[in-house]
């Protein structure tokens, strides 16, 4: 008689768990939420109800979709930024070791130094405005893209190396057609993570350089509805920062998936 083998659950399961679950984990977070709040007899200024939010957001949410679009474009851009400047500077690092001990410890300060300390910078260099956001959302996104591209391009095979010199490869060519490939799935994962970081550096760009009017962005939003303690349109700004994050990472996973399904053909 034989050994019964384990069932796996089918392709469709996977997918409708996939869906199901985030749906429920989700519902249960509202629940704790409400339940915290009559539990704890809280004020809505300190911590407001699911439906209070919900009706904050359903009674203008013109304001807040604009913003989030504003964010949104914010986060895009600084993430183009720190994707292109990041392999760029990430491949100069790494033509020699020289080159990286003395300048890859420099790259360290994009991520150690606090944004808040030189977001006033920032503002002194670009102004208010969207320019001093962006350039926010780069410095905070363009180290994980700096590290993951030099770790890449360092894992290839040097035997691979020694036959495209054979074969009277320069050195511009070796990376062009060796390196870089070889690089992609490490700088792939990079983008994903930087990804993430762009949507933070933009909300934190527009706590201190944007600003308000009609087209204001979340992060202005957010100080504005706080000031003025209406913690229902706080809840509304963040929960959409965090959507717009989502957003980003998406673009950027689906996209990175289309490139690594080319790269392994």
């Amino acid at each position: 008689m034989s050994a019964r083998l384990p069932a796996h659950p089918s392709r469709g399961a996977s997918r409708t768990l996939s869906v199901v679950g985030p749906i429920v984990a989700v519902a249960l977070a509202i629940l704790a939420w409400s339940a915290i709040k009559w539990a704890l007899d809280l004020k809505d200024f300190v911590l407001p109800s699911p439906l209070g939010v919900a009706r904050a957001f359903l009674d203008d949410p013109a304001p807040f979709l604009r913003g989030a679009l504003q964010s949104a474009g914010s986060a895009l851009l600084g993430f183009a930024i720190a994707a292109a400047g990041g392999v760029l500077l990430g491949s100069t690092i790494s033509l020699s070791r020289t080159v990286e001990r003395s300048v890859y410890p420099l790259t360290l300060l994009f991520q150690m130094v606090p944004l808040v300390a030189i977001a006033p910078l920032l503002v002194l260099w670009f102004g208010y405005g969207r320019p001093a956001i962006v350039a926010s959302a780069a410095i905070v996104a363009i180290f994980p893209v700096i590290a993951s591209t030099v770790s890449g391009l360092a894992s290839r095979d040097p035997n691979l190396d020694e036959l495209f010199r054979v074969l009277g490869a320069g050195r511009l060519a070796i990376w062009w057609k060796l390196a870089l490939p070889s690089a992609v799935p490490s700088i792939v994962t990079g983008l994903k993570i930087a990804a993430g970081l762009a949507t933070i550096g933009t909300i934190c760009g527009e706590f201190l350089a944007g600003t308000g009017g009609e087209n204001a962005p979340l992060g202005v939003m957010i100080t504005t509805a706080l000031r003025n303690f209406q913690t229902e349109r706080v809840f509304v700004s963040v929960l959409l920062a965090a959507g717009v994050g989502f957003a980003v990472f998406g673009c950027v996973a689906l996209a990175s998936r289309l490139v690594l399904t080319r790269w392994m053909r």
